[in-house]
């Protein structure tokens, strides 16, 4: 089985690591917040946050290019759903230019959003792969059960990880029986072939579920995860959470007041 694991540097020694998981969770759930509530055009607020979070991934000692490689995934979603917003967005024209008999205008003020969203999509991202590194889901799991979050959702977050190791390596001898029978075949044959890959991989993973819902029925299951509570909340959390959540509010609302100034 190939165990891609979101969690692989959280036995790591570091004063973070050593957090309840209740403070790193609230903590990146503010932090988000309060990056994705901050106005267009907040650049000196933008480098605080990256500030924060950059000196919590050093002192959580993570590896840079691990960090920052998992962090530029989401950008190319970013970019496909927010290429649009110049063109759409009202205001001065910074560059106009005819497709046919459309004519496609680029606004300073669309380009300030897209700006913005490619940098809080980042940090948000930033904040989230920083919180898996330090944070064994398991533990986040706990967390969660003990913030009150429902059960339904902590259930399918934990089957989600639990079997996103089965349906990779479900996909990876996929692809190697179709390598094997197409003996070198061009580019375009095995294009054709991902969908009925993806339509025999859903099925399968259809299957499974039903076969996992039977057993866990036979085993008299009733809907509620046990697990052992291991989450204690120290002084140092506390400490913590107060300085930085504080620390994060006043430069939100500081940002704030200065751009209405």
């Amino acid at each position: 089985m190939n165990h891609i694991t979101l969690d692989q540097y959280c036995n790591r020694d570091s004063f973070i690591h050593r957090l309840d998981a209740r403070t790193t969770f609230l903590f990146t759930l503010l932090f988000i917040f309060t990056v994705v509530s901050s106005p267009p055009g907040s650049w000196l607020a933008f480098v605080f946050y990256f500030t924060v979070i950059s000196i919590l991934i050093l002192v959580s000692k993570l590896p840079i290019g691990y960090v920052l490689k998992r962090s530029m995934v989401i950008v190319p979603f970013v970019v496909v759903i927010a290429i649009f917003v110049p063109f759409l967005r009202e205001g001065e024209i910074i560059f106009s230019f005819e497709i046919w008999m459309i004519r496609a205008n680029i606004t300073y003020e669309g380009v300030l959003v897209l700006e913005t969203v490619l940098i809080k999509a980042w940090l948000s991202i930033l904040s989230i792969v920083w919180l898996t590194s330090v944070t064994k889901v398991t533990s986040l799991l706990r967390a969660l059960r003990r913030l009150h979050f429902p059960g339904v959702l902590v259930m399918i977050i934990s089957f989600m990880y639990r079997y996103l190791f089965v349906i990779v390596d479900e996909t990876l001898r996929m692809k190697q029986a179709r390598d094997c029978r197409s003996l070198g075949g061009n580019r375009l044959r095995q294009l054709r072939s991902i969908g009925s890959i993806i339509g025999t991989l859903f099925v399968r993973s259809y299957e499974r579920s039903e076969r996992v819902y039977y057993a866990m029925v036979s085993r008299r299951f009733d809907g509620e995860a046990r697990m052992q509570d291991s989450l204690v909340l120290k002084k140092v959390d506390i400490v913590f959470g107060v300085c930085l959540f504080g620390l994060i509010i006043t430069v939100a609302l500081c940002n704030i007041w200065i751009l209405r100034w």
